[in-house]
Formats: structure tokens, C-alpha cells, sequence
């Protein structure tokens, strides 16, 4: 089952084309990672598969529905951890679950909020306001506040930024644990964390989607060593 598909997709920014004629499927369940280097076009594609921005040309079908006449209805089944942490620094994190929980007006709140405590371990700070967490729970709260609505699709834009080893793997597992429920699309300049938690893998260069498979694949396909290696060797058009 495709959860979401991209055919002959274009943005242009004035006379520049960020995003150059691409066209992939992802999975539903699957983990997909857009990598590439900064101004490789990962973010632009993002906004536009979420309904943030609108394509120039193209089409994107998510759960099988048309992102340009289905935004409403889109919207109500994707949800986003972005890059800067989302949450209310002033409220406790309790008070951000449930503030979240009435903003989706989520019919059983008590049952999805415990739901989400336990799958992130949030119990030993629930009573503390946010703004004292540190970056690695504040991340946690930020993509526990991205599931109180069950979406189906979930974005997360560079999740462990900034984290410290410990940190990152933690959400490392939280991450894994999502895996095949729902749908996720990860962007990252972290290598071991692309390689780690990806079932498959799409590298940008230029606005166009260069390669496309798992993280075995890919380095089989480069040649080189390690899945760092195979990156930089597309992004930098070292393999042909």
C-alpha cells in the first residue's frame, strides 16, 4: 500500500527550481529518509507533502488522497515535529498534552495522553514546566505532541539535533518503536542515524532525487564502505 506519491513534482521559488521533476512512492508503515546537503531541496519537498506550500506543477497523492483538492482532510491525518522544538515553554508537560489534546479536540484524551506518557517515558517530569526540561526531553515532548491526534503520517525535521549521544539514542528507540504503525518521513545530516532507522533511503542533489533504496543498497550501489561514504559519493555526483 503506498501512503504517499509524487508524480513529475515541481516548486519554483521566482526563476529558481528548487524542486526539479521528482517522483517517488513511499510505503505506509515505512521509515523513509530524505537526505541531501543543505539547499538540496529537502525542506521545500516537506512543505509541500504536508500542504504547507503549494507545488508549481505536479501532482502528490497522500493516502490516496489529491493534496491540492483534499487539503482538509490531508491535514487531519499528518502531523509534524519540525527542527525548532514545538512546545509551550511555560506550561508543565502535562499542560502541554492536554493543551494539545483540545487543540486536535481529541474524544478520549485521558486514554491518549496516558497512551503517549508511557510511550515516551514522560512520567518522571510531567509536573515540570517545560522550559526546565533539557533538549533531550524537550525533543521527546515535541514528537509526543505530534502523535496525540494519531495521525497516520508523521514528519520529523532533524529530530535529534543538537542531542547528546545518550539523548539521541533514547529517541533513537522511541523512534523504533513507531516504526511500521505509522508512516514517517525523517530528514537528518546524521548518517548512523539514517542508517540505523531507515527501511528506505532517498539522497537529493539539486532539487532532484538521485537515489533511492535501502541503506545496504545504497552503499552496495556507490561501491564504498560505509553509508556515509555512499551519501557523500551521490551527493556529490561521484557515482554515475
Amino acid at each position: 500500500m503506498i501512503a504517499i506519491e509524487t508524480t513529475d513534482l515541481i516548486k519554483k521559488f521566482k526563476n529558481k527550481v528548487v524542486v526539479d521533476s521528482l517522483n517517488f512512492k513511499i510505503n505506509k508503515g515505512e521509515l523513509f529518509s530524505l537526505l541531501g546537503v543543505n539547499g538540496a531541496g529537502k525542506t521545500t519537498i516537506i512543505k509541500m507533502i504536508s500542504t504547507l506550500i503549494l507545488p508549481t506543477s505536479g501532482k502528490i497523492v497522500i493516502d490516496g488522497k489529491d493534496s491540492l483538492k483534499d487539503q482538509m482532510s490531508i491535514k487531519e491525518i499528518i502531523n509534524i515535529s519540525p527542527q525548532e522544538t514545538s512546545v509551550a515553554l511555560n506550561l508543565t508537560v502535562m499542560e502541554n498534552l492536554k493543551f494539545m489534546a483540545g487543540v486536535y479536540q481529541i474524544k478520549n484524551s485521558k486514554e491518549k495522553i496516558y497512551e503517549i506518557i508511557k510511550l515516551f517515558n514522560l512520567e518522571e517530569v510531567l509536573n515540570q514546566k517545560t522550559k526546565t526540561l533539557s533538549g533531550g526531553w524537550q525533543r521527546k515532548l515535541s514528537i509526543a505532541l505530534a502523535l496525540i491526534n494519531d495521525p497516520k503520517i508523521l514528519f520529523l525535521d532533524e529530530p535529534t539535533l543538537g542531542l547528546d549521544v545518550i539523548a539521541r539514542k533514547e529517541l533513537w528507540q522511541v523512534i523504533n518503536e513507531l516504526k511500521g504503525k505509522i508512516t514517517i518521513i525523517l530528514t537528518t545530516h546524521y548518517m548512523e542515524e539514517a542508517e540505523n532507522l531507515s527501511d528506505r533511503v532517498g539522497i537529493m542533489a539539486k532539487g532532484q532525487l538521485i537515489e533511492v533504496g535501502t541503506p545496504e543498497e545504497l552503499i552496495k550501489r556507490s561501491g564504498a564502505k560505509t553509508f556515509e561514504d555512499a551519501f557523500v559519493s551521490f551527493a556529490t555526483g561521484g557515482v554515475k
